[in-house]
């Protein structure tokens, strides 16, 4: 170890040059271009004066802390050595692909959304997402931009179910006739359509046929359940077996053998419930037809109430309305159905999410899709079986190749889907474990603690969303998973502004000049005759 002799000059500290050299880059001063810096003199004056305080009394000289003719030094690294050199600058940990929906109002880049390659790169386990937010933030405009930009990357969407009708003219202006359900419409959506299936059924072999039909039949069993258990009943095991049974010998099928398939409606199984015959009953070990209908008494009701009850109509026929799987998005409008009730349209989203879900597994083309949920909530007030097929839906949308998209105002929807502590509740509380990407709009502080404690935000994420996203609509706190939130600023071209608005129904209407009132004869009053 060697000492330094005693009265010896001070070593030379370590410069930028130095550092520099340690990593490899280039240096300071290298290119002609850039002045050489000054040498470094440590034993001059170091705070003396560069010029006199009020500058130089020459033309073009003003005040200035340093001569002009001095340049900023500049010094050349690669990006790797960058962050090593000035720590304070961060990286952007969000690819830049998927739809540009707006800029990062932290560092003022783009910002991209791609919940699928967010996936693939592993900033996420799923390519699910939640949106909350307060009536009036930008909930549906974040949405329908984020549907719209991903058109460009071949990804379709799904409305299944507009409440509000919020999508329609987006889809009008795309030219795409959206299906509207309600008063004054003619369109009929038959929860148990075959879809696809009927088309296909004659060029599948004998056992892809019974596989197809024994997923179709469970999937409508599930449906019927939980049609009745809106109606106030919950179905047992024996209700489904029987449902199963019947659902089966309607559509025909022979296992497999049959050539073709028959369509079947709601009604034609309440009356095969109501009406039985021997082959109905026996498989389902009752002791008699009295016994069979004492029983099922109650799913039958429950059934017969949505033909004739407020659904009647909509769901009762066979399907009238031919979608175009081939154009970028596809909506049912429900908002003629508001007149009905919430329970109205919480059933009709029931048997649409069943549906679409139906058609879309059926497409072959191997696409993916975004499947908007609108208001889920009030899918979710339904029962037990209508929480467990969202997150059915949610757990598969992996392997079904879906982005599903869940819309509420805030947390404590998922909470009043049933009674504290019951089964709903704890399955709708997980569903945000579900969705990897959560997009927090404005929130009142109440609600920010509910989103706090739910999702795990730091104090400065909580912050964001009670006052830097409620200072203008659009904005929102974007969190994937466990990664730092990210505030977002939503952008709009004025034609997306025009599409998106969801005050235009409270607009003024422009006022017309009152009109003058008139006589008999039809000559103004006031008027000279």
């Amino acid at each position: 170890m060697s000492r330094r002799p005693s009265g010896g000059a001070a070593p030379r500290g370590r410069g930028a040059d130095d550092l520099l050299a340690l990593f490899g880059a280039g240096a300071r001063g290298g290119d002609p271009a850039v002045p050489a810096a000054a040498s470094d003199d440590h034993r001059g004056r170091v705070s003396r004066p560069r010029v006199p305080r009020h500058g130089r009394a020459e033309p073009g000289h003003g005040w200035a802390a340093v001569e002009a003719v001095d340049r900023v030094p500049v010094y050349r690294a690669t990006t790797g050595e960058v962050g090593g050199l000035f720590p304070l600058l961060a990286a952007e940990g969000v690819p830049a692909v998927g739809a540009r929906m707006g800029y990062d109002a932290l560092s003022g880049g783009a910002f991209y959304c791609h919940p699928v390659e967010w996936l693939l790169r592993g900033l996420a386990t799923n390519p699910n997402m939640v949106v909350f937010g307060e009536p009036g933030r930008g909930k549906s405009s974040t949405v329908v931009a984020f549907c719209l930009r991903m058109m460009l990357f071949g990804i379709k969407t799904l409305v299944s179910g507009d409440v509000k009708g919020e999508y329609t003219p987006l889809l009008r202006a795309l030219g795409i006739t959206p299906v509207e359900l309600g008063q004054g419409s003619a369109a009929r959506l038959n929860a148990l359509d075959l879809g696809p299936l009927a088309a296909r059924w004659a060029r599948w072999s004998p056992a892809r046929r019974r596989e197809e039909l024994t997923g179709i039949i469970a999937r409508w069993t599930r449906l019927l359940a939980a049609l009745a258990e809106t109606q106030g009943y919950s179905p047992t095991v024996t209700d489904e077996l029987v449902l199963s049974v019947v659902l089966r010998r309607l559509v025909g099928g022979d296992g497999g053998a049959a050539s073709r398939l028959r369509p079947i409606t709601i009604p034609d199984v309440a009356k095969a419930l109501a009406d039985p015959d021997p082959d109905l009953w026996r498989p389902a070990r009752f002791a008699g037809e009295r016994e069979f209908l004492d029983h099922t008494r109650l799913i039958t009701d429950a059934l017969s109430n949505l033909v004739h009850g407020p659904l009647a109509g909509l769901f009762d026929a066979p399907t009238n309305v031919d979608l175009d799987w081939d154009a970028p998005i596809q909506s049912m409008d429900l908002s003629r159905l508001r007149s009905r009730g919430d329970q109205a349209v919480a059933v009709a989203l029931t048997c649409l999410g069943s549906w679409s879900s139906m058609i879309t597994d059926l497409q072959d083309d191997g696409e993916v899709r975004i499947v908007v949920r609108d208001e889920v909530w009030r899918q979710l007030r339904l029962g037990l079986r209508a929480v467990q097929a969202v997150d059915s839906d949610l757990r598969l949308s992996r392997a079904e190749r879906r982005i599903q998209l869940l819309v509420m105002h805030k947390p404590s929807d998922l909470l009043s889907v049933g009674e504290a502590g019951s089964q709903e509740v704890a399955i709708a509380k997980d569903l945000l474990s579900l969705c990897s990407t959560r997009i927090l709009l404005g929130q009142s502080t109440r609600v920010a603690d509910e989103l706090a404690a739910e999702l795990a935000l730091s104090e400065r994420e909580q912050e964001a969303t009670t006052g830097w996203a409620m200072e203008r609509r659009g904005r929102a706190l974007w969190k994937i998973e466990n990664h730092p939130g990210r505030k977002v600023q939503t952008v709009l071209s004025p034609t997306e502004q025009r599409l998106f608005d969801t005050d235009a129904p409270l607009r003024a209407p422009a006022r017309q000049a009152p009109r003058r009132p008139t006589r008999v004869d039809g000559s103004a009053v006031g008027a000279s005759r």
